[in-house]
């Protein structure tokens, strides 16, 4: 009898070790999940100015709420996703109160949509609107996990929060390097607020849309809520040479390098007959430059002839210029074709004070996309008749006729009228 209860108190113990064997590493699988989700978190402007009626013939904040419940119900599984508000508690006159009006409306996570859809109908315009302090909150509120990370700003107005300007705390953000993007957009905006929502999307790498309609709201919404939910695509380090003919060759996809003042880099790409090439370079201004500047891509073929080019230059204060470029390759005759070396070459113009540091150089995105080139009655309008001189000769050869055909039809029509 001992040895019978004895026997099944070691079968129990078993089974009780393969079971919390098993369930450890589910756990640990969830959290590993868990910490590679997506996260985003709207931010929403709740400030007095909200009450305007000139959106669809209601109230902002109406269109806000009703483009929010939308969002929430086609929110992807995967993503885990929060709220939070700006001006919403607060209706007083005292700035500094008024500038400390931020609140985590639905905490970022598994998202309960029936849950996040009562906290978003409670809502009602109240003060003031502390873009600044809420951007650095909603950093917070994202904080943690591997996977992308990305703020949603959607307001009517320029912070009031001065002197903590949003700008600054949006490029902070980006100067740490945990891979946040703010998305910003301006519900009927006016100059100010359009040059301030641009300003801090740009500086994390983010999109600035102008909304004047509920139902561009909603897809601007829920567009950038998918774009979380896509593959974080890594970039690859790499080096530009000084030369062509020892540039690295590169492959479609993501790189960076580093470039100083004034540098130049080159790269190589092969390029089959009937694909195209499709690359883009963006240089970031990431310490104080003087305020002339640009960037010059360039596709030449290995003997030094140019190609094509693409270039951005400006004047003032900026933290990225990009430009890009095109080159189809005609299709061939001969299946045996070699693939054509194309050379990249990416040029600045950006200097700088005496004391600034020249090194390490700037850091430089250049992406490369190599597919197959269009068909010619796709590739640009009219039919491919776009190009350069074939349009302007059937032009001419229209205008001729239809002239030729208008005289003849002038002509007969005055020598009926002379008959009658």
């Amino acid at each position: 009898m001992i040895r019978t209860q004895r026997l099944a108190a070691g079968v129990c113990a078993l089974l009780a070790a393969l079971t919390a064997g098993l369930a450890f590493p589910s756990g640990a699988a969830a959290d590993e999940i868990s910490a590679l989700a997506p996260k985003v978190d709207l931010v929403l402007d709740v400030s007095g100015s909200m009450r305007t009626k000139d959106i669809d013939g209601g109230t902002r904040m109406a269109a806000a709420k009703q483009a929010f419940n939308e969002v929430l119900d086609a929110t992807p599984e995967e993503v885990q996703l929060g709220i939070r508000t700006l001006g919403a508690n607060y209706p007083g006159n005292d700035q500094k109160t008024g500038c400390k009006d931020t609140a985590q409306l639905y905490p970022v996570g598994p998202l309960d949509r029936t849950e996040a859809k009562a906290a978003v109908a409670t809502l009602s315009p109240t003060g003031w609107t502390p873009i600044g302090p809420a951007l650095l909150k909603a950093a917070d509120d994202l904080d943690g996990g591997s996977g992308s990370k990305r703020i949603v700003l959607i307001s009517d107005g320029e912070d009031t929060c001065a002197p903590l300007d949003p700008c600054e705390v949006a490029r902070e953000i980006a100067a740490k390097g945990i891979g946040l993007t703010i998305d910003t957009l301006g519900l009927v905006p006016n100059t100010k607020m359009r040059q301030q929502l641009s300003c801090i999307a740009e500086a994390t790498g983010g999109t600035y849309t102008s909304v004047e309609h509920t139902d561009e709201l909603t897809d601007k919404v829920n567009q950038l809520v998918d774009r979380a939910a896509d593959p974080v695509v890594t970039p690859v380090a790499t080096e530009g040479a000084d030369s062509c003919a020892e540039a690295p060759t590169l492959k479609s996809g993501l790189y960076t390098d580093r470039e100083e003042f004034g540098q130049e880099r080159w790269y190589r790409v092969d390029v089959e007959p009937g694909q195209e090439l499709r690359a883009s370079v963006s240089v970031s201004s990431d310490r104080a430059m003087n305020p002339h500047y640009g960037v010059l891509l360039r596709a030449v073929t290995v003997h030094g002839r140019e190609i094509v080019r693409g270039e951005a230059s400006g004047i003032g204060r900026t933290d990225v210029v990009s430009t890009g470029l095109r080159y189809p390759k005609a299709e061939s005759d001969d299946d045996e074709a070699a693939a054509e070396a194309v050379c990249l070459q990416v040029t600045n113009s950006y200097s700088a004070a005496a004391g600034v540091k020249t090194t390490p150089g700037m850091p430089v995105e250049l992406t490369v996309d190599v597919v197959d080139s269009p068909s010619p009655a796709s590739d640009v309008a009219s039919f491919g008749l776009g190009r350069g001189w074939w349009l302007l000769a059937l032009l001419v050869l229209v205008g001729f006729l239809a002239g030729v055909v208008w005289g003849w039809v002038s002509r007969w029509r005055v020598a009926v009228w002379r008959t009658n």
